[in-house]
């Protein structure tokens, strides 16, 4: 519903683990760790715990992808079962084949199970279990899962278990029954909520991922989503969607702290206050009740304290005080301010400026045809191979972009203009207004542009998208290769279409260098930075840099 007027692709904040909108905090970077740990090593459990959405279900799809070649997993997400039921579908997650007369047979199915680690052992190959949920296995199946840990040979285990559950799994696991099991788990970690800043950078993430090439949520909403969700990243999303439909529904592009608390008023069903308000009572009960005492000291019992002065001593106070003098003020003449000269551009070329008159020229400047009162711009530009980046931001922010731009100007009159920005040097701008070619002073332009700006760029592919870990594809190639032209590198001959952990350092080193988010994502800001960073000597550029033959 609200996802055309944020600009974005799709929904940001689903529910459901899509693996491109995986977002790792130091704390899932070492829950994955942990588990990676256990596909590796031999021996023992691994135990992971975490509150309810959390996010240990996206460490485990995380873990999926990564699973290395010499690995099996059998992934159990329901262990609501009994020990037979639990051990045939062990089998049947590693595609064991299983006689009728054996299903309810622990005997025959821990002989088939058996069979089968050992099998595997022999080819090189690693063996994993991991239950999901486990805080719902029953006692007489943990023991169950306790036994598989004896299938063993001399020198390692055959099997390696990975339990992952709420916090009533440690509880579980610490009964003195299940001592036997709890003493063999070599590796325990539990995943804690997010901190503040890790919600901000996991809010946005979302959104780059999801399209968007701006900032949508406030500070303050940030805060605030962080504060009554708790970190929780399942019940951030929910309320953060909750919060956009309430910003589109006010045709608000901007979603401040009172949407997110609105929407967490209706997911939590209670009346909800901000974080201040209790505070600001106390505070305000503090200063009255200091104000009722200081009101009883001063008309009070102490009343013999505040007697007027002997006549002889108030005329020896007055005598005293010097007579008032008339306050003086210094006004100083305003000075004459300059002359603007962009004023002037402005005021002298009305049908100049015109959004036609800018597409036309900007259009003319990567050698694209604009033709006025028909599809709109960015539909044109994207049936000839460009994109259009929409963007509110700074100066400094269009010097690493480096590719001319149309930037709204609103003069003195409260009048719109577009003119096209065709270069900057470090004190000018230079503009064309009119199919003329200006030089203004980035302060004089600074008087008339509040931020907002549109740039063309090449992406290379159509429909230009993030991407992130775990995707792959042509996109995720030409990524690749186009870091390792700018570093200077040989174009790699065959290499990985995958988003792995390799090309996520990568592009997280080249956002670092550019002032970007590192996050290791290359969602569009960080593709059109790439675009210009790259781009050739005869394509425009707002500042020339080095060729680094793209």
């Amino acid at each position: 519903m609200y996802l055309a007027f944020f600009g974005l692709n799709e929904k940001p904040f689903a529910i459901t683990p899509d693996p491109r909108y995986l977002f790792l905090s130091e704390r899932h970077a070492e829950a994955l760790a942990h588990l990676m740990y256990g596909i590796t090593e031999a021996g023992g459990f691994i135990q992971l715990t975490g509150e309810v959405g959390t996010g240990k279900t996206t460490v485990v799809r995380s873990l999926l992808a990564q699973t290395p070649q010499h690995a099996e997993i059998a992934l159990i997400l329901n262990p609501r079962m009994t020990a037979p039921e639990f051990l045939l579908t062990i089998c049947e997650e590693l595609g064991i084949g299983v006689q009728d007369e054996a299903t309810n047979s622990l005997k025959d199915l821990v002989d088939i199970l058996s069979h089968y680690l050992l099998r595997a052992h022999g080819n090189g190959k690693r063996v994993v279990l991991v239950v999901d949920e486990a805080q719902n296995l029953a006692p007489e199946v943990l023991e169950q899962v306790r036994l598989l840990t004896n299938l063993e040979t001399n020198t390692q285990k055959l099997l390696q278990i990975i339990l992952i559950g709420q916090p009533e799994l440690r509880d579980l696991l610490d009964r003195n029954e299940l001592r036997q099991l709890a003493q063999r788990i070599t590796g325990r970690y539990h995943l804690c909520p997010l901190t503040v800043e890790e919600t901000v950078a996991y809010v946005r993430h979302r959104l780059r991922v999801a399209g968007a090439t701006a900032d949508i949520f406030t500070p303050a909403a940030l805060r605030e989503a962080h504060r009554l969700a708790r970190g929780v990243p399942r019940l951030i999303n929910v309320l953060c969607d909750r919060a956009l439909l309430g910003a589109y529904t006010q045709d608000r592009h901007e979603v401040g702290a009172s949407f997110v608390r609105r929407g967490a008023m209706e997911v939590f069903g209670r009346q909800l206050w901000p974080w201040w308000l209790p505070w600001s009572i106390g505070a305000a009960t503090v200063v009255i009740v200091a104000g009722g005492l200081l009101v009883a000291w001063r008309f009070g019992s102490w009343d013999h304290l505040t007697a007027p002065l002997p006549a002889h001593t108030a005329a020896m106070h007055a005598r005293a005080a010097p007579p008032s003098a008339p306050a003086v003020i210094a006004v100083s003449a305003p000075a004459s301010a300059p002359a603007s000269l962009l004023g002037s551009l402005l005021a002298q070329n009305p049908t100049a400026t015109t959004p036609d008159a800018a597409f036309g020229q900007l259009f003319s400047l990567w050698g694209a045809r604009y033709k006025a009162g028909t599809a709109d711009p960015c539909t044109q530009a994207s049936a000839q191979g460009l994109e259009c980046y929409v963007q509110k931001g700074t100066i400094a922010q269009l010097r690493l972009y480096n590719r001319p731009a149309i930037l709204m100007l609103t003069d003195d009159a409260d009048t719109a203009h577009q003119i096209v920005l065709t270069g900057l040097d470090d004190e000018h701008a230079h503009v064309a207004v009119g199919g003329a070619a200006q030089q203004v002073s980035i302060g004089d332009l600074s008087h008339f542009w509040f931020g907002d700006f549109i740039l063309l760029w090449r992406p290379g592919t159509h429909d230009p998208k993030a991407l992130g870990p775990g995707m792959h594809g042509a996109e995720v190639l030409q990524l690749r290769q186009q870091l390792a032209r700018l570093t200077g590198k040989p174009a790699p001959t065959a290499a990985s279409d995958v988003y792995d952990g390799e090309l996520s350092q990568l592009v997280r080193d080249f956002q670092r260098a550019h002032r970007l988010t590192a996050d290791g994502v290359a969602g569009v800001q960080t593709l059109v930075v790439l675009n210009g960073a790259l781009a050739r000597p005869d394509s425009p550029q707002l500042a020339s840099l080095p060729e680094h033959g793209i």
